[in-house]
């Protein structure tokens, strides 16, 4: 068994209550940083430390010029200096250079951790979240948007936090001490030139990069359309090739890389308008300060150390300051990033733990649902006070025409929904009152259209339960009859499945799902639909291994093929969201009813095709193609 196969690790539920998520999406930049902060004061500790050696690297980067303007001067007057200090001053300039890189590499050393696990943390809680949200909201996105959003705000979360405690405050804390530098030791002029292109700089910079940021914007919500429409092509590969549709899903793609490409031009045709202005403000500044530098020395009043000096301090200020514009336009970009990402956040979960949940304890496993109403859109009502009961250690069959809300009944039972009126109970309790991992602990399912993960048999069969060893893998793929399959395979569990399981036939896809199922150990199975693509033969299998894990299982099978449930406990009929019979195969067909009509009807359809009896066309609930609604 390969090492990816062994458990996960577990997850830190604290997470969730130290990282609660927004009451609203955020928008703007303040909005943003509050709700990155509590993820970075969770380290507030090593921010200190990074903030101090920080302060104290730019102490040492402002004492460089001041010690190199002393032995200036020193070289300039000659006659009454003593050769100890001129090597004392160097020994100083050597010190000062090395203390500000230590200090800068000491910062960054230890605030990695900070940025890092500020971004494992948003990015974790993100991906939590995302899970917990109910199923209506993950089927009316798109997969390609999202993880394009959820891609670009983490890495806008690392971006955001290392320019602004890497670069934005130490340049501005560079700022504030040369400028007071200045103020104290030279003509007042020095510092209101300094000051004067820094507020120039700081507010043109910001003026101009609001204008663009909605560029920003554009391009994001571009990007993230085009990405979605490639996703959603590829995924769909096999639909694509059937209709011989390349050269259209080519050109859908281009109009969409086309209208991001033009707003991407604008962005960077802003950029260049930005970068002239702040090279202007720099270069009238720089000038400047030189002309009274090189004044104050004609005249007398500065030394040729304090024109080293100041033009040292501009070449500091320089690179810094001109690269405050970049540091405001990448945190500003961060930010438009950053706000999709807290958007998903703030997305309010429909289907949640009632406060005090309790795990569900299970005893025999009987379900009921006792006047239940349920609507995907409250205009076209599923159930409409719907009330059966499903024995504990019995076997029930649901059937009914298409629209009847047969598949509904089990994603109600697993509460991807709650319903509009009434309760579902298992053993009494009401399944809204217990935790949500109790209840999907107690159900195991074999879905009509299984979709395995790009892994091995063996990963996807544990899925069932991460924490099994080999043995008990191995053990289940037995008794789905995968034995077989195991038999004729090379690499036996090892073996990929492929891209949603696609080097599989429907039927080793169906006993991958039974054998997953029977590894959770459930004390309730719902089998939906799980035969209705597959071939004869390979229902007939099937249905013999359902019946075997069905025994002393409370058992809920949806089926449209009749001829799959004439074995079961009790047979339920729906139509128009109600029970309209109830009953055994032959109790039901001597009724005469709605029962014995589908019955006949699929007989005749199964004679004109050649079909086995009991066989006819899948049913779904009903729903419109295409209404973003689980059939």
């Amino acid at each position: 068994m390969r090492h990816h196969a062994s458990a996960p690790p577990p997850f830190d539920p604290s997470l969730a209550a130290r990282f609660p998520p927004p009451a609203a999406a955020p928008q703007g930049t303040w909005p943003v940083i509050r709700t990155l902060l509590p993820y970075l004061l969770a380290y507030r500790l090593r921010i200190a430390v990074a903030l101090s050696a920080m302060l104290l690297a730019k102490v040492a980067n402002v004492g460089v010029p001041v010690v190199l303007k002393e032995i200036v001067d020193g070289l300039a007057n000659p006659a009454g200096a003593v050769m100890a200090l001129p090597v004392a001053l160097i020994a100083g300039y050597g010190l000062m250079r090395l203390s500000s890189t230590l200090l800068t590499e000491l910062r960054e050393v230890v605030f990695a951790r900070v940025t890092q696990g500020a971004v494992r943390d948003i990015s974790l809680k993100v991906f939590q979240h995302l899970h917990n949200l109910s199923m209506r909201f993950h089927l009316e996105r798109q997969t390609g948007g999202l993880t394009r959003d959820i891609e670009r705000g983490s890495r806008g979360v690392g971006t955001l936090v290392n320019f602004t405690l890497y670069s934005m405050v130490p340049t501005v804390v560079e700022v504030l001490l040369v400028t007071g530098w200045l103020a104290y030791f030279y003509p007042p002029v020095f510092a209101l030139i300094t000051l004067v292109a820094l507020v120039s700089y700081v507010v043109f910079t910001i003026m101009i990069t609001e204008w663009r940021t909605h560029f920003r914007r554009e391009m994001n919500e571009l990007d993230s359309r085009a990405n979605a429409r490639a996703i959603d092509s590829l995924i769909n590969y096999e639909t694509v090739k059937y209709f011989n549709n390349e050269s259209f899903e080519a050109a859908r793609y281009d109009r969409s890389l086309l209208r991001w490409q033009e707003a991407a031009i604008r962005s960077q045709n802003s950029l260049s308008i930005l970068n002239v202005g702040q090279s202007l403000i720099i270069a009238v500044a720089v000038t400047l300060m030189i002309w009274q530098a090189v004044a104050g020395v004609q005249a007398g009043t500065m030394t040729i150390g304090d024109l080293v000096l100041v033009n040292a301090f501009l070449i500091q200020l320089y690179i810094p300051l001109n690269f405050l514009g970049v540091l405001y336009r990448e945190i500003k970009q961060s930010v438009v990033d950053m706000e999709r990402l807290f958007a998903l956040l703030a997305q309010n979960r429909e289907v949640a733990d009632r406060p005090g949940a309790t795990d569900l304890q299970v005893n025999a496993g009987a379900v009921t649902f006792e006047s239940v109403e349920f609507a995907y859109d409250s205009r076209r009502p599923i159930f409409r006070g719907l009330s059966i009961s499903m024995p504990a250690g019995q076997t029930t069959a649901v059937v009914g025409s298409s629209g009847a809300g047969k598949s509904t009944l089990s994603r109600l039972l697993y509460r991807f929904y709650d319903p509009g009126a009434g309760v579902i109970r298992i053993d009494g309790q009401p399944i809204e009152s217990v935790t949500q991992a109790s209840l999907r602990r107690a159900i195991g399912i074999v879905p009509q259209d299984t979709v395995l993960f790009n892994d091995t048999l063996a990963y996807n069969i544990q899925y069932g339960r991460p924490d099994a060893g080999p043995e008990e893998i191995l053990e289940a793929a037995r008794a789905a009859h995968l034995g077989g399959l195991l038999d004729k395979l090379p690499d036996g569990l090892e073996t990929l499945v492929g891209e949603r399981g696609l080097k599989l036939s429907g039927g080793e896809k169906q006993r991958v799902a039974i054998a997953r199922a029977l590894l959770k150990r459930p004390a309730i199975m719902v089998f939906d639909e799980a035969t209705s693509s597959l071939d004869s033969e390979s229902e007939r299998v099937i249905q013999q291994e359902i019946r075997e894990v069905s025994q002393g299982r409370t058992t809920l099978v949806i089926a449209h093929r009749l001829s799959t449930i004439v074995d079961a406990d009790q047979i339920l009929v729906l139509e128009q969201g109600r029970l309209v019979e109830q009953g055994r195969h032959h109790e039901l067909i001597a009724r005469g009813g709605r029962y014995a009509e589908l019955w006949d009807l699929q007989a005749r359809q199964a004679q004109q095709t050649g079909q086995p009896a009991g066989e006819g066309q899948p049913e779904g609930d009903g729903q419109p193609a295409g209404d973003g609604q689980p059939r």
